[in-house]
């Protein structure tokens, strides 16, 4: 078992992972030792000096964080919590590729089984956002992937969406400086999500910089620049109607990503909106293409989204961080 009381004091022992290439530093540390502020976990993230990584996702017990207590009284099952920071050491909500990786890591580990991934609701972890179940799913190739109930999930202008289809504006850098309708939607973390004319357009964007949002969110917000491939769910690997889309995405903290998972389900819910949603026959099930691979969400009863794809872990190792503070 990996965990940072492991190595030697000035050490600090990690995993590497990664979800459709979203990825992240993974530190055990079960009772809540390790002082892991932005300083480090930005030093972490550092693709130059550190380790390298989108986020640095804390693996510890509920009980052993102030945050943990409201997820145990949400769920006493969800005995583990996601402590989760972007690349610039801020901190997040949730990450949906990161809790995957999480739950990954804790099975590798030996701090979960097996059996709490195949049944029931699947395992509980706690969140900034919430609880969230992770469980054991075939990919649409048969691949062996993790779903997660990313739970409830509400677009922030109802209003505005079904009068405009958008309630705000987005300039994004490299293209024509027109600013385009956002729809903001809210999966237990910020998203305004932007759908684009064509593939040119989604490769031309420039997400180096964060795109320009009118009006801007209050806590900031993750961007999702979308083309819609198909909204009807022409294609199907089950019988049921399957939309696909193509995302790229800013993130709030980190800058541009391979993939995002929130993102991933802001995107499709987005589009379903567009295209109706449940009362005009849109599809429930999505396949989004992002630069690192391809996730699949599906729309929920009660208002909730599910999120399914690949965690990888990819190493281990040790960081030296006296070598990292330098």
């Amino acid at each position: 078992m990996t965990s940072t009381s492991a190595a030697a004091p000035h050490r600090l022992a990690f995993t590497k992972g990664h979800g459709t290439q979203n990825d992240f530093v993974l530190l055990t540390d079960p009772d809540g030792d390790l002082p892991l502020d932005a300083v480090l976990a930005a030093r972490l993230c550092d693709r130059r000096a550190g380790v390298g990584a989108d986020g640095v996702i804390r693996a510890v017990r509920s009980d052993a964080l102030p945050e943990g207590a409201a997820a145990l009284a949400d769920d006493p099952a969800a005995t583990w919590f996601m402590d989760y920071r972007n690349a610039d050491g801020s901190l997040a909500e949730m990450c949906g590729n990161g809790v995957r990786v999480l739950v990954a890591h804790l099975l590798a580990e030996g701090l979960v089984e097996e059996a709490e991934v195949r049944s029931g609701a699947g395992l509980a972890v706690g969140t900034r956002a919430g609880v969230r179940y992770v469980r054991r799913v075939r990919g649409p190739e048969g691949q062996d992937w993790l779903a997660v109930d990313m739970g409830p999930w509400h677009l922030v202008d109802p209003v505005g969406a079904a009068e405009r289809g958008a309630d705000a504006e987005v300039g994004v850098h490299g293209l024509d400086g027109v600013r385009r309708p956002g729809l903001s939607v809210d999966v237990g973390n910020p998203h305004t999500v932007v759908a684009l004319a064509s593939a040119a357009e989604l490769e031309a964007a420039d997400l180096v910089r964060a795109p320009e949002v009118d009006p801007p969110p209050p806590h900031g917000t993750n961007v999702e620049l979308v083309i819609v491939e198909d909204a009807v769910g022409r294609a199907s690997t089950s019988g049921q109607p399957l939309g696909v889309i193509r995302m790229r995405v800013h993130e709030r903290g980190s800058g541009e990503t391979r993939s995002c998972g929130t993102g991933a389900c802001a995107a499709a819910l987005a589009v379903r909106s567009w295209a109706g949603g449940a009362a005009a026959g849109a599809p429930e099930r999505w396949l989004v293409h992002v630069p690192g691979g391809t996730v699949a969400v599906r729309a929920l009863e009660g208002q909730r989204v599910e999120l399914a794809g690949p965690a990888v872990l990819l190493a281990r190792g040790e960081v030296d961080l006296g070598l990292l503070q330098g």
